[in-house]
């Protein structure tokens, strides 16, 4: 294959990523569905491929742990209403926990940002030929 061609099909294995703002889980199908396709074509592709898939479930799991961290203060507050006075009365006040949620926000924000900033970043690498690798990836697939 082509060094130029070859750099071009790593460059929309990685951008492929953006599917995601299209469809649910696209950021995580479309890159596996085109390494699928190309790995044959070259190792620089599988190898490009792989640590994209790889990126992009590592981030989803990244960001349902932090929704996971979320559902405490959201609940904690329901559960203390409960129990005052021993008697039911729906009213979540979020006074206390107004700090746990800008942080869990901000944090969200952040990682969010962090995962386009990458995606990004991989993809110009891959254009230029460079074999790039994702920070704090694990590896689901070798």
């Amino acid at each position: 294959m082509k060094r130029n061609n070859q750099n071009t099909n790593a460059f929309l294995i990685h951008i492929s990523a953006f599917a995601g703002f299209i469809f649910p889980f696209g950021h995580i199908i479309t890159p596996l569905v085109a390494w699928q396709t190309l790995k044959e074509r070259s190792a620089f592709l599988d190898a490009q491929g792989k640590e994209a898939v790889n990126f992009n479930i590592s981030y989803t799991l990244y960001a349902f742990l932090l929704t996971l961290t979320f559902i405490p203060f959201a609940f904690g507050s329901f559960f203390r209403n409960l129990s005052n006075n021993n008697h039911f009365h729906f009213d979540i006040d979020f006074t206390p926990n107004i700090l746990g949620f800008i942080g869990l926000g901000s944090a969200a924000g952040i990682i969010y940002l962090v995962g386009i900033a990458l995606v990004i970043i991989a993809s110009l690498k891959a254009k230029e030929g460079e074999n790039y690798k994702y920070p704090f990836t694990i590896k689901f697939i070798k």
